[in-house]
């Protein structure tokens, strides 16, 4: 499994509004997406002593594990992987949820000479739990898009007003840009739209408003909930700043 700070070759992500977990054919509703995802990132602090998720993540014991759906085992960049990992991924492992949940369930069975000394979850529930935890740190193209490709995200009616103390914070856009390498695994970072909005330009106070609003939980968006959850005031107006410069 992989993890780390700047990532390439990743899969391009298409951010979802609703993000349905879909498993063995069948496809959760929010509310128990949102239990499973829950339940997940509970059972995910048995791996945090070496994997890391988020936008901060960077690599550990063991890989990062940002964008790892669609990518093929034992090939992300900045990590040292053992024998056995890298030849598992050139004999045509690729990480999604069938591959992953077994992985989860027997380390060493399912890659013969890993260095991942975990027992593994033996309970289906757990690795369906945990693997949909992940899931939501690795946006791809099997996510619903939020709005139509070219269509601007604005900060909606829906969103929370926010006091002008929040709004009003200086952010530092050199620590904006240091923060942004999550967001320009999906975002172009160029302004260009490959399916998912530009951000690039966009009046800090807009981003700031949005960001927030996932934060409240006012926008759906699970990804992004758990972006902006993961930042404090402060970095949300340091990437806003950074991004309002960009053209």
């Amino acid at each position: 499994m992989g993890m780390s700070g700047v990532r390439s070759g990743v899969l391009s992500g298409v951010l979802g509004i609703t993000l349905a977990i879909a498993w063995a054919g069948s496809v959760l509703s929010a509310q128990a997406r949102d239990e499973l995802v829950e339940k997940g990132s509970k059972l995910f602090r048995q791996c945090q002593s070496c994997h890391q998720v988020g936008p901060k993540a960077r690599h550990a014991v063991g890989p990062y594990l940002n964008n790892i759906f669609g990518r093929r085992a034992g090939t992300l960049e900045g990590f040292r992987y053992s024998d056995a990992m890298e030849q598992a991924g050139q004999g045509g492992l690729v990480w999604d949820e069938t591959a992953l949940a077994r992985f989860i369930g027997d380390p060493s069975g399912t890659v013969k000479g890993t260095r991942m000394k975990f027992r593994g979850l033996t309970a289906e529930p757990d690795q369906k739990a945990l693997v949909a935890f992940i899931r939501q740190h690795s946006p791809g193209p099997s996510n619903i898009p939020e709005t139509p490709p070219t269509a601007p995200v604005h900060a909606s009616a829906g969103d929370p007003d926010l006091p002008e103390h929040i709004l009003s914070i200086a952010g530092d856009p050199a620590y904006g840009e240091y923060l942004s390498s999550e967001c320009v695994t999906c975002h172009q970072a160029s302004g260009e739209d490959k399916g998912i909005p530009s951000i690039t330009s966009w009046p800090a106070r807009r981003f700031v408003a949005v960001m927030h609003a996932y934060r409240s939980k006012h926008r759906e968006n699970p990804v992004m909930r758990s972006v902006a959850a993961s930042l404090t005031d402060e970095e949300i107006a340091s990437l806003a700043v950074y991004f309002e410069t960009l053209e």
